[in-house]
């Protein structure tokens, strides 16, 4: 026998399509006059075409790219090597900051030092005190690459952020969880790497992928100690032609290239979300 809905079903089923119907043209509606406000604002503000051909100029655009994009391309290798270290630095701080040993005390004091004064100072002031300090110190073996020394402030900085979100999942991780993976004879370390650990990253693989973000768009900052980046490469462009459109080209791309991981981050966080519900309801 077929399951034939109820006439109050069909009519509640109804309802909500008019509800979402109505919803969806009010919000139509209201995007178009908003968007229609802000052109006629912006058209009819007085400097408007001089911000245009200073900001939107395609000829200058079209100049700027190559160079930008190559300079974007640092800013990518920047970002893999730094988002390396900073998950194993992050992890290994976070793992010292939860353990329970008290041998290991002058550990978590060093560990939870680090991240205090690395979430407490500005990354740019990181930046400068490791890209102009180092150097100063004169010691041959260390690289003065603005490169190198860019990517180390991007570490030290971003690990003091991950490790207090991987510490957060691993003290998320339920107790009994530890205390069955004891009881069926693991060891401490067994248990943090395949019981506690696995179960952490599960809960706060979204904030993490949020560090990454920040960290992807942060990478821009290494110009401030001569790097040719995109950002770097922009400015290049602008000192030479007087026009900021260069600026705008490596916004755009900073955005193209931050635009999908957002939208991954925002997926698996819904995700998440059902998962941790549809667990709730049994």
């Amino acid at each position: 026998m077929t399951y034939q809905p109820s006439a109050l079903q069909l009519q509640r089923e109804a309802a909500k399509r008019r509800a979402s119907r109505r919803s969806t043209l009010i919000a139509l509606s209201s995007t178009l006059a908003f968007g229609l406000l802000l052109v006629i604002v912006i058209t009819g503000a007085q400097g408007y075409e001089t911000v245009k051909n200073s900001f939107f100029n395609w000829h200058y655009a079209k100049l700027a790219m190559p160079s930008v994009f190559h300079g974007l391309l640092l800013n990518l290798r920047v970002l893999i090597i730094a988002e390396f270290f900073v998950l194993l630095i992050g992890l290994l701080i976070a793992i010292a900051r939860t353990s329970t040993s008290p041998v290991l005390y002058p550990v978590r004091l060093v560990a939870t030092i680090y991240t205090d004064l690395f979430r407490g100072l500005p990354l740019l002031l990181v930046l400068l005190l490791v890209g102009l300090g180092i150097p100063g110190l004169r010691i041959s073996w260390i690289p003065n690459s603005a490169v190198v020394l860019g990517t180390v402030a991007l570490v030290l900085t971003y690990s003091a952020y991950v490790a207090e979100v991987i510490r957060a999942g691993i003290e998320g991780v339920n107790p009994t969880q530890r205390q069955a993976a004891r009881a069926l004879g693991l060891t401490q370390s067994q248990t943090l790497e395949h019981v506690v650990l696995p179960q952490a990253f599960r809960n706060v693989t979204p904030p993490l992928l949020n560090d990454l973000v920040s960290l992807q768009k942060d990478s821009g900052l290494i110009s401030v100690l001569g790097a040719v980046d995109a950002i770097r490469a922009a400015g290049i462009q602008t000192a030479q032609s007087f026009n900021f459109t260069p600026y705008l080209v490596a916004g755009a791309l900073f955005v193209l290239l931050t635009i999908p991981l957002t939208r991954f981050t925002d997926w698996l966080t819904r995700k998440q979300d059902a998962r941790q519900r549809a667990q709730g309801q049994w």
